[in-house]
């Protein structure tokens, strides 16, 4: 079996690295601040901030950025294809990033059984500890009736048992992005012929076992994800520096309000919601959202704005501050008394309370036309936790938005909902 070659930088000549300003990642202050462990009453959380798991504590001075198994996916899928169609096996393939850029990937392994194509794309997860580093994503195809593409999942590609995904229970545990990359990536190689891909990843079940699949009701192997088509270490320290240093930055720059976004979506909705702010004061704060407000507070600026989906604000509402999975699980009974507070029934409560995800909980409060309502009241919590961590020095709004990152449903700032679309 061929080694993989080194990826080359693509048409646009952008090298998947990306450098921490300076010869090296700097000491950052992360300042102490009065009010971020008090307990104030008896629906005030405990404000907590919990370590980073050992196997992230370690900071390079760089980080390097990775491919998602979604991007990677629709690199062996478009591979398989050309194969199919040329009879030629590729040595290099090339697919598009949702954001328009292309990047080209190494084939490492590929060929023909029968009227079968199969290709072999492995996956580099660059700095982050990612347990999906290494795997082989591998797409089989072949021609099918009609014309599209027919994509199913093959072994060690997890089966959805649950509500709360955005996913079809019984389905593949292929989340919609990708799903659009490998169509359209299969699409440029079919000439419009119809395909069926498969999509597996050898050893995907036992990789699955250190991940929150099992808990999530995605059962027999990974889940095919990603936003953005680049996987970026929010897990490690590493992340967490970067996040401190472009806070620093806004507020190096005057900046006196920073924005927080959990990821690539959030923060394109961030940015539709307030474009009378510089790009600079918008951070994609990942896990880390006690580290940004530290250092905004201890360098000055007075205002923090936090962009969101269901599952981050809940755990903030909880008082969470470091919000890495390992560390922390959304609190769905919290979600059911919020549902009371809302004017929800007791029945209703009780199924938020026992929901499988923040979003499962969300699709019931969206069902029971109660979401507007709810939303406020979780964000109006986040507010207050993060006014609390702050030390009383940063004023605090938050917008929940959907799972699109586009369409702000809830918010402290009832004008924000209206706008958004």
């Amino acid at each position: 079996m061929p080694d993989q070659p080194a990826l080359p930088p693509g048409p646009d000549g952008t090298a998947s690295r990306v450098t921490v300003p300076g010869p090296d990642v700097p000491e950052l202050r992360e300042p102490d601040l009065p009010g971020s462990a008090v307990e104030s009453g008896p629906d005030m959380p405990v404000l907590r901030e919990p370590d980073l798991p050992r196997t992230a504590k370690d900071r390079p001075k760089a980080l390097r950025t990775g491919w998602t198994t979604g991007t990677c996916a629709s690199a062996a899928a478009k591979a398989a294809v050309e194969l199919l169609a040329g009879g030629v096996p590729p040595r290099w393939v090339e697919v598009a990033l949702p954001s328009g850029r292309r990047v080209t990937f190494a084939v490492a392994e590929s060929g023909m059984d029968g009227d079968a194509a199969t290709a072999v794309v492995v996956k580099d997860a660059g700095d982050d500890p990612d347990v999906t580093h290494g795997a082989r994503l591998t797409a089989t195809a072949r021609w099918c009736e009609g014309t599209g593409v027919s994509l199913r999942g093959g072994t060690g590609v997890g089966t959805v048992t649950k509500p709360g995904l955005g996913l079809d229970v019984g389905g593949p545990a292929i989340n919609p992005v990708p799903r659009q990359m490998i169509t359209q990536a299969v699409a440029e190689a079919a000439g419009g012929r119809g395909v069926e891909v498969v999509i597996s990843v050898p050893d995907g079940e036992r990789m699955a076992r250190k991940t929150t699949n099992r808990r999530l009701g995605i059962l027999g192997g990974i889940s095919i994800l990603g936003t953005t088509g680049i996987v970026r270490p929010f897990s490690t320290a590493s992340w967490r520096a970067s996040v401190m240093q472009a806070v620093q930055v806004a507020a190096a720059q005057g900046e006196q309000t920073i924005v927080l976004c959990t990821g690539g979506r959030t923060e394109a909705g961030a940015m539709a919601l307030l474009p009378e702010l510089p790009e600079v004061c918008f951070v994609e704060v990942g896990d880390f959202t006690g580290a940004a407000l530290r250092t905004a507070a201890g360098h000055g600026m007075t205002g923090v704005v936090f962009v969101g989906m269901a599952g981050k604000l809940t755990k903030l509402a909880a008082g969470v501050l470091m919000t890495h999975y390992t560390r922390s699980a959304v609190d769905t009974a919290l979600l059911g008394r919020v549902t009371i507070a809302a004017g929800g029934s007791p029945e209703l409560a009780g199924q938020v309370d026992a929901a499988n995800t923040a979003r499962h909980a969300y699709e019931l409060w969206e069902s029971a036309g109660l979401l507007r309502t709810a939303g406020d009241l979780l964000c109006g919590r986040v507010r207050d936790v993060l006014a609390r961590f702050g030390g009383g020095v940063l004023k605090a709004e938050v917008a929940m938005v959907d799972f699109t990152g586009r369409t702000v449903v809830a918010a402290t700032r009832p004008e924000w909902v209206s706008c958004a679309g």
